[in-house]
């Protein structure tokens, strides 16, 4: 049988197993709609060690318990922060933000009805260079900010990446591509790094979502677009299916998803049209008549 021997400072030998590695698999698919195939063994088994050595525990079966059974869930979440990728920067794919303020915006203002205000959902938010990017374009480039209010909330199941985010510390590679007049405008540059402005932090609410349990994304409705890049080549067909459909409970009739630029909903699931505009492809929910049934649909904004 197969297995992994790694070296931790608080245990003295751990051992994981193949079929260790294959409970754990499953039981993170589940919790997440991530699943790690055998190219990721080194990647896991270091991550799962690195926690059996922080929590005491003294083997992978005392750990899995630990993780199944802990009441708050609180290793859970600290397993998950380890595990997710979070590798972003200000402005990637800058096309895609174009496409918003030249032609999906205008779209959407056309058919909304009196003051209702904008609703953008970013995620995942990783460290907030996305959303902050939005916020950013709403400001400088769309003239229709000052006659419509919007809101931007960005999410990931990362809650230390979270902590990042709202902090709103920035290396120079990440404010690399940000244009030199935003830079002065929306930064200050310190010893730490590129501290982003309170007044664009303000206007970004983040918040910690699975996209896997129902319950906690129920609450997420009403949006007009979502901008979900760069997370769906991590989950299966099954997985992206769930996604597709929590998505389109969370827009509008009428409302847009944009992906990143490897991924296609058209090969995800059949719910969306596509959108060619003159700056990118995007995918929108079709109008009020197209509803899809669900059991204990919930529709409420946040």
């Amino acid at each position: 049988m197969a297995f992994t021997r790694l070296e931790s400072h608080a245990t003295k030998t751990a051992i994981i197993s193949q079929d260790d590695f294959l409970k754990f698999q499953e039981f993170f698919y589940r919790k997440t709609g991530i699943r790690f195939d055998d190219t990721k063994r080194y990647f896991v088994d270091k991550r799962l060690i690195e926690r059996i050595g922080h929590t005491g525990t003294d083997s992978f079966r005392s750990y899995f318990q630990l993780l199944r059974f802990e009441p708050d869930g609180a290793e859970l979440q600290a397993l998950v922060n380890l595990m997710t990728v979070n590798e972003t920067y200000f402005f990637r794919e800058d096309y895609q933000f174009e496409c918003l303020v030249k032609s999906i915006l205008p779209e959407i203002v056309a058919r909304k009805q009196g003051r209702e205000p904008i609703r953008i959902w970013a995620l995942p938010s990783s460290s907030g260079e996305e959303a902050f990017s939005i916020a950013m374009c709403l400001l400088e480039r769309w003239p229709g900010i000052h006659a419509h209010d919007a809101q931007i909330i960005s999410s990931d199941i990362d809650t230390n990446i979270l902590a990042q985010a709202q902090a709103g510390l920035y290396s120079a590679r990440s404010v690399q591509y940000v244009p030199k007049g935003y830079l002065a405008k929306y930064f200050t540059q310190t010893p730490r790094g590129f501290q982003i402005s309170d007044a664009l932090r303000a206007v970004v609410e983040f918040t910690r979502v699975n996209l896997q349990e129902p319950a906690e994304v129920r609450p997420y409705r009403n949006f007009d677009v979502i901008f979900c890049r760069n997370l769906l080549i991590y989950f299966d067909d099954a997985s992206r299916k769930q996604a597709a459909e929590t998505f389109f409970d969370a827009l509008c009739p009428g409302g847009f998803i944009l992906l990143g630029h490897a991924e296609s909903m058209s090969r995800i699931s059949p719910l969306f049209q596509i959108r060619k505009f003159a700056d990118a492809i995007v995918y929108q929910r079709p109008g009020a008549a197209h509803v899809r049934p669900l059991p204990g649909r919930c529709e409420h904004g946040r």
